[in-house]
C-alpha cells in the first residue's frame, strides 16, 4: 500500500501502473519476508519436551497465518490498490500535519545516515559491541522456566518433629488454619496430615476471586510464609502451583546424589542447608534425608529364649498381637458379628520401654515378663531413605524469595555442592527444575537452527551468501533490546520469552530484507554503493516505520495484560514491544553500515586479484 501510494504521489503514476509496479519491486521482499517468518518458526513447531507441547499449535499455526498473509499481499492487496487510491484525494488537515511531520523526520533520518556512513566503521564496531553485549545480557539474564501465575491459592507443605503424633499434627495443621483465616483474602482452605509420613502434610489456602482483593497471590505468600513461621511445633513452606503442568512440588528441587553412607551423604547435605539458609535467597529450603528418627528395636537374647525351649517367633507373635490393632477373629452378639482385637490399652503403649512389662508363655505354661529375654535399644535412623539413578540421594527442595529466580537458586545450590562435597558426589535436579534445564538446554539449539534455516532461505532468494549476512545483522540488534528489558526486571528469561525471541527475529529481519532488496535494486540502476544504500534506507523508511508501529501497538494489550496467564503474556509482549522498538532503531543504521562494509571488503579482495599490467615488449 505505500509502495503504491509513493509511485501514485511522488511519480504520478496511475493507480493501475502503479499497483503493478510496486508488486514487481516488492514481490521478491515479500517472499523472502514471508519464508523469513515461516522458517522462523517451524523449528518451535518441531521442538520436543513442554516447549514442543505447548507451542506447536502456535507455531503451525503462524507460519499458516503468514503464508496466508503472504499470498494476500500479493494478489489481493494490489488489486485493491489500483481500485481505491485515488491520485487526487483531498486530505484532512491532521492528514497533511502528519504527512509534514514526517517528511521532517525522513530528511532529519536521511541527513543522519549520510554522516553516519561517512564512518561507517565505527557504526560496525558499534555493531559488534551490540553483539557481545547481547551474549553478555544473555549469559546474566534472570532465568526461569515460567513466570509465577496467580492462581489464586497458596499451597504449604508442613513438617513436625520426628516423633509427632497424628494429634499433635492435627493441632499444628489447625493452628496454621487459624493463621490463614486472618487474612482478609481468605477464601477457604483444605489440608491433609499424615501423608506421605505421619509427621508431614499438604494443605492449601484459596483466596477470593481477583476483582475482591487487593494483594495477588505472590504478596499473599510472603505474608503467609513470614506468619506461618511462628508457628511452634511445625516447619511450613508455602509455595504456589506450578505454573505450567508436568511438575509437582516445590519449585527448586536439587538432588545430591552419592555412592557413600547416608551418613556421609546427611553431612554435606547439612553443609549446603546451612549455606543456603544463610544466603537468604529462600523463604524455606530443606532436605528430604533426615538422620533424627529414633526408633526402638527389641533385641532377643536368643541363649535365653533357648534354654526356655522357645523361639524368636514365640516372643514376637504374641507382641505383634498386643500392639498392632489386627483382629484375630469374631464373634457375635445380638445377631451381630464383631471384631475380637486383643490390644492392650493406650495408657501401657506410651513409650517403647513398656514393652518390656509385657508377659509371654513359655512352653511350660509359664507366663514371664520380656525384660527377661530381651533389651531395648535406642538408635536414630532416617525417617525417609531415597535413591536417585540407583545411588544414595536426598533432595534439597526450596522456595525463593521474590527476587530471586529459579535459574539463581539452582546455580547456588550447585555451586556451594560442589565447594562443600568431596569426590564421589554428584548433582541432578527434579520436579520443575528439572523440567527448567531440559528446556532451557533446548532454547540456544532451537534458535541458532531458526538462524541457520533462515540464512540459507534468504540464501536461495538473494542467490548470495553475503546479502543474508547483511540482513541478519539486524537480529542481535532486536535481541539486544529485548534482552536489556528483561536484565530490567521487568521479565525473566523463560520459555515464553524464547518462543518471543525467536518471532522477534523474523519480525526484525523484514526491515534487513527491504534495504538489501532495494539497495541492490539501486546497485544495478547504476548508483554507487553509498548512494544506493542512503536511497534504498531513506525510501524504505515509511514501510519500516509503519510495520514496527503496527506490531509494537497490536502487542501493547500483552504488555498490559491482567487475569489468567497474564504472566505469561506480558513477557511476550515485553519482548516483542522492547526488542523491535530499539532493534529498529539500530537496524536503520547498522544495516546500512554493514552493507557499505562488505562492498569495501568485496572491493578490496577483487583490487588483490588483479595482477599488476606486464609491460609491452
Amino acid at each position: 500500500v505505500e509502495n503504491v501510494d509513493r509511485h501514485i504521489h511522488e511519480e504520478g503514476k496511475t493507480p493501475f501502473e502503479a499497483a503493478i509496479l510496486a508488486a514487481r519491486e516488492l514481490g521478491g521482499p515479500i517472499l523472502a519476508m514471508t519464508m523469513v517468518l515461516i522458517a522462523a518458526y517451524i523449528p518451535i513447531g518441531f521442538q520436543g519436551g513442554l516447549t514442543g507441547a505447548l507451542f506447536t499449535e502456535f507455531a503451525f499455526t503462524l507460519a499458516g497465518a503468514v503464508t496466508i498473509s503472504g499470498i494476500v499481499a500479493l494478489t489481493l492487496s494490489p488489486m485493491m490498490c489500483s481500485r481505491y487510491l485515488l491520485p487526487n484525494q483531498v486530505h484532512s488537515p491532521f492528514m497533511v500535519r502528519a504527512e509534514q511531520a514526517f517528511n521532517w523526520f525522513h530528511q532529519g533520518y536521511k541527513n543522519k545516515l549520510i554522516r553516519v556512513l561517512q564512518t561507517w566503521p565505527v557504526m560496525v564496531v558499534m555493531g559488534f559491541l551490540l553483539l557481545g553485549m547481547t551474549f553478555y545480557l544473555f549469559m546474566t539474564s534472570a532465568k526461569e522456566l515460567a513466570p509465577p501465575e496467580d492462581q489464586g491459592i497458596v499451597l504449604y507443605s508442613m513438617i513436625g518433629a520426628p516423633n509427632v503424633t497424628a494429634d499433635e499434627m492435627l493441632r499444628n495443621a489447625e493452628a496454621i488454619h487459624k493463621v490463614a483465616e486472618t487474612e482478609p483474602e481468605y477464601q477457604q482452605l483444605f489440608q491433609i496430615t499424615g501423608t506421605p509420613v505421619i509427621n508431614q502434610g499438604l494443605g492449601g489456602v484459596v483466596f477470593k476471586p481477583w476483582d475482591q482483593r487487593k494483594r495477588n497471590a505472590n504478596e499473599l505468600q510472603k505474608d503467609l510464609q513470614k506468619k506461618w513461621s511462628s508457628v511452634a511445633g511445625v516447619r511450613v513452606a508455602a509455595f504456589q502451583f506450578p505454573p505450567l503442568p508436568g511438575s509437582q512440588g516445590l519449585p527448586v528441587q536439587f538432588v545430591i546424589n552419592t555412592t557413600e553412607s547416608y551418613q556421609v551423604l546427611d553431612d554435606v547435605a547439612q553443609k549446603v542447608l546451612d549455606k543456603a539458609r544463610q544466603s537468604g535467597m529462600f523463604f524455606f529450603v530443606d532436605a528430604d534425608l533426615k538422620i533424627d528418627k529414633p526408633q526402638s528395636t527389641l533385641v532377643v537374647d536368643r541363649d535365653k529364649v533357648a534354654a526356655l525351649g522357645m523361639t524368636e517367633q514365640d516372643v514376637a507373635i504374641p507382641l505383634n498381637q498386643a500392639m498392632s490393632g489386627n483382629y484375630v477373629n469374631y464373634f457375635g452378639l445380638g445377631g451381630r458379628s464383631y471384631r475380637v482385637i486383643p490390644q492392650v490399652r493406650q495408657v501401657d503403649r506410651l513409650n517403647p520401654d513398656q514393652v518390656l512389662n509385657y508377659h509371654v508363655r513359655t512352653p511350660s505354661g509359664a507366663i514371664i515378663p520380656v525384660s527377661s529375654l530381651a533389651h531395648i535399644r535406642q538408635d536414630v535412623v532416617p525417617e525417609t531413605i531415597s535413591h536417585f539413578q540407583q545411588t544414595n540421594a536426598t533432595i534439597i527442595a526450596g522456595v525463593p524469595t521474590p527476587m530471586v529466580t529459579q535459574a539463581q537458586a539452582l546455580d547456588f545450590l550447585k555451586k556451594t555442592t560442589e565447594e562443600l562435597a568431596p569426590s564421589g558426589f554428584g548433582v541432578d535436579y527434579a520436579g520443575s527444575s528439572r523440567q527448567y534445564i531440559k528446556e532451557s538446554g533446548g532454547f540456544v539449539a532451537t534458535l541458532m537452527f531458526s538462524v541457520l534455516m533462515v540464512y540459507l532461505v534468504l540464501a536461495a532468494l538473494f542467490e548470495s551468501f553475503v546479502d543474508p549476512l547483511v540482513i541478519l545483522v539486524s537480529v542481535p540488534m532486536a535481541l539486544f533490546g529485548a534482552l536489556a528489558f528483561i536484565n530490567g526486571g521487568v521479565a525473566s528469561l523463560n520459555i515464553y520469552t524464547q518462543v518471543g525471541l525467536v518471532t522477534l527475529m523474523g519480525l526484525i529481519s523484514k526491515h534487513g530484507i527491504l534495504i538489501v532488496q532495494f539497495a541492490n535494486h539501486n546497485l544495478i540502476a547504476g548508483m554507487s554503493r553509498f548512494d544506493a544504500v542512503v536511497e534504498a534506507s531513506s525510501t524504505r523508511l515509511r514501510p519500516i516505520i509503519m510495520t514496527t508501529a503496527a506490531m509494537v501497538v497490536g502487542v501493547f494489550p500483552l504488555v498490559i495484560a491482567s487475569g489468567a496467564g497474564a504472566s505469561g503474556r506480558r513477557s511476550i509482549g515485553w519482548v516483542i514491544f522492547a526488542g523491535l522498538s530499539i532493534g529498529t532503531l539500530f537496524t536503520l543504521f547498522v544495516v546500512p553500515s554493514v552493507y557499505l562494509a562488505f562492498g569495501f571488503i568485496a572491493r578490496n579482495k577483487a583490487k588483490a586479484t588483479i595482477s599488476p599490467q606486464t609491460p609491452a615488449q
